[in-house]
C-alpha cells in the first residue's frame, strides 16, 4: 500500500486548466520530482498535497484513508517546506527550531544545536534571524529536515539561496530520508544528482488530458 496516493487531480486558474487527470503515488523510499515550466501549477500542487490549498480537485489518500478525513494523521507525518523559509525574524535559529518542535509535540531538547551545526550555522545560534542572510535563513529551515519525525517531505524549491555545499547536503538528506523508508515530493529547477533512483512527474504532460 502506498503512503500517499492521488487520483484524477485537476487544477484550473482564471478559466485556464493547468493540469487534469493527474494521478500518482508515493511509497516508502520514493523520491518524486515535479516538473513543469513556471505557471504550470507545481507549487499549487505541492500546497494542495500538503493540505494548504483548495485549488486542486480530485481524490487523495494517506495510507489508504481518504483525505481530508485522515488529515490529522497525515499532517502529523508530513513536513512542508515552501518558497518562504518560514523563519521568524525576531527569533534566533535555536528559538525558531524550538517553536517548530513544539508544533510536532516535541518539547524537550531534540538535538537542535547539533542540527544547526550540521547545516553550517554553529556560529549563528543566538543571532536574530533578521540578521542572517537569505541563504542562512534557508539553512535554518533545512535544519528542520534533521529534526522532524515526518515520513513524507514536501519540498518546494529547497535549493533556493544556498551554495553548492548546501545543495549537496540537501541531496544527501533527501537520499538518506528515502533510504530509511521515507518519501519525498519536490519541485526544483536544479538537476538532481541523488545517489538513488527517483521518478519525475511532468505537469505539462497532463494538460488537456
Amino acid at each position: 500500500m502506498p503512503l500517499f496516493e492521488a487520483r484524477g487531480l485537476r487544477c484550473e486558474r482564471e478559466e485556464r486548466v493547468l493540469f487534469e487527470g493527474l494521478s500518482f503515488s508515493l511509497g516508502p523510499g520514493d523520491v518524486v520530482q515535479v516538473l513543469g515550466p513556471n505557471g504550470a501549477g507545481k507549487t499549487t500542487l505541492l500546497r494542495a498535497v500538503a493540505g494548504l490549498s483548495t485549488r486542486v480537485t480530485g481524490a487523495m489518500s494517506w495510507k489508504g484513508a481518504s483525505l481530508p478525513g485522515a488529515s490529522w494523521e497525515f499532517l502529523r507525518e508530513t513536513l512542508y517546506l515552501g518558497h518562504d523559509a518560514a523563519v521568524k525574524p525576531g527569533l534566533t535559529p535555536v528559538e525558531n527550531l524550538r517553536w517548530h518542535a513544539g508544533l510536532w509535540g516535541r518539547t524537550r531538547d531534540i538535538g537542535i544545536v547539533g542540527a544547526l551545526q550540521a547545516v553550517g550555522l554553529g556560529q549563528h545560534l543566538d543571532a536574530p534571524a533578521q540578521q542572517l542572510s537569505a541563504g542562512q535563513r534557508r539553512r535554518v529551515a533545512l535544519a528542520r529536515l534533521l529534526l522532524s519525525p515526518a515520513s513524507l517531505w514536501i519540498l518546494d524549491e529547497p535549493f533556493t539561496a544556498i551554495d553548492l555545499d548546501g545543495v549537496a547536503q540537501v541531496e544527501s538528506l533527501v537520499a538518506a530520508h528515502a533510504g530509511q523508508g521515507g518519501a519525498v515530493l519536490l519541485t526544483t529547477h536544479h538537476r538532481l544528482s541523488l545517489l538513488r533512483a527517483f521518478r519525475q512527474l511532468s505537469l505539462t504532460a497532463c494538460e488537456g488530458s
